[in-house]
């Protein structure tokens, strides 16, 4: 645990007793989770079709869906054939569930089948859900969600993933653990599906356009508990599913283990922008933003920021889902921390510090607080 993030670090981690790869490393939750077990000690190779300039890691660059050419890679490149723990963060944005079922479940199966064809000593796999398990994505959801609660009758990926994981699990003798995060916060190059970046964008073109920062939802949406997930915290989560035992089998909430209202944060955050704050405006950001393209490309130049195509850099839809929905989004943490997983975080002191991290990484421009 460090002076400046306390909460992360309550958690014994194991010590490095295997090999890992995570899939998806490019993307936020794997780049994370790669970092942690690197940071570690442990071997970690990981596999995108996106590079990772910034990895501690040994990255690869595949097709997931072409499992002859995955099992060749795995099996003739050393270390990813002495494969152990496998992190699946990999996932594709489809418009339908159907289509959502069909692309993900297929990423999964040929990760499977390409490792076991490999035949690498696979003894665990991680993969990760979220709130629409529970029917986030449908609106009112009975809170505080527990991991016993009852499958939707709609199908969604997360169930028929984890159904596939089951049956693989127990017939090629491996253990398997599925987290649930919640609008998880971090920075990842040219990943877009990032709260953070959302509020954080949001703001400077708001800042830079000499207007005060307003919350863009609907009144009923600022006022809902809500909760997030530190992509670092959930790093070391994923660390300790792959080694707990009492993590084999079993599906756990992690969150920071707070609650907040949007209209506790957002006139924080103003502050700490050096912004003045009014009242929510609801608005679309997927329909307002793009137009500013140029203001931020402004302040790219101005402050020598990572020049991230727009486009790339922030998904606004994220923060359209979010500010709009109406009902509380809380999750039960009790399993979890029964099982032996004890960080937690203050979200809002949590916040902050990420914003700072992204000025300090030149991801925002500097502000001064008021």
């Amino acid at each position: 645990m460090t002076e400046t993030t306390p909460g992360l670090g309550l958690t014994e981690l194991p010590e490095p007793n295997g090999t890992v790869l995570v899939v998806g490393d490019a993307g936020l939750i794997g780049s994370y989770a790669a970092r942690q077990y690197s940071q570690l000690g442990w071997e970690v190779y990981g596999i995108s079709r996106r590079e990772v300039p910034d990895a501690t890691w040994t990255h690869h660059s595949a097709d997931l869906l072409d499992t002859e050419a995955l099992t060749a890679l795995i099996a003739d490149t050393e270390g990813l054939r002495d494969t152990t723990h496998l992190v699946f963060g990999a996932y594709v944005e489809k418009s339908t569930d159907e289509e959502l079922i069909a692309i993900n479940d297929e990423l999964l199966t040929s990760t499977l089948d390409a490792l076991k064809s490999a035949g690498v000593p696979l003894k665990h796999v991680t993969i990760y859900q979220g709130g629409k398990a529970y029917g986030h994505h449908l609106g009112f959801f009975n809170t505080p969600a527990k991991e016993s609660d009852p499958r939707l009758v709609a199908k969604h990926f997360y169930a028929t993933q984890e159904d596939i994981l089951r049956e693989r699990s127990e017939r090629d003798g491996f253990a398997f653990t599925a987290l649930r995060p919640e609008g998880v916060t971090g920075y990842a190059t040219g990943n877009p599906m990032n709260l953070l970046l959302v509020i954080g964008v949001y703001a400077a073109i708001s800042k830079e356009l000499g207007l005060p920062l307003r919350f863009p939802g609907t009144r009923a949406a600022y006022e809902v508990l809500y909760q997030t997930t530190d992509a670092e915290l959930l790093g070391r989560a994923t660390v300790w599913a792959g080694s707990a035992a009492s993590a084999e089998n079993e599906i756990f909430n992690v969150t920071n283990g707070d609650q907040f209202r949007w209209s506790q944060l957002w006139p924080k955050f103003a502050a700490h922008f050096g912004m003045e704050y009014a009242p929510p405006q609801q608005m679309s950001l997927a329909e307002s933003m793009p137009a500013h393209a140029e203001v931020w490309e402004r302040l790219v130049q101005r402050h020598g920021l990572v020049d991230t195509p727009f486009e790339k850099l922030v998904g606004w839809g994220v923060g359209d889902f979010l500010f709009h929905h109406e009902a509380d989004n809380i999750t039960s943490t009790v399993k979890v921390r029964q099982a032996g997983f004890a960080d937690v975080l203050d979200s809002e002191t949590r916040l902050l510090q990420l914003f700072d991290e992204l000025v300090e990484a030149k991801v925002l421009q500097p502000f001064e607080a008021k």
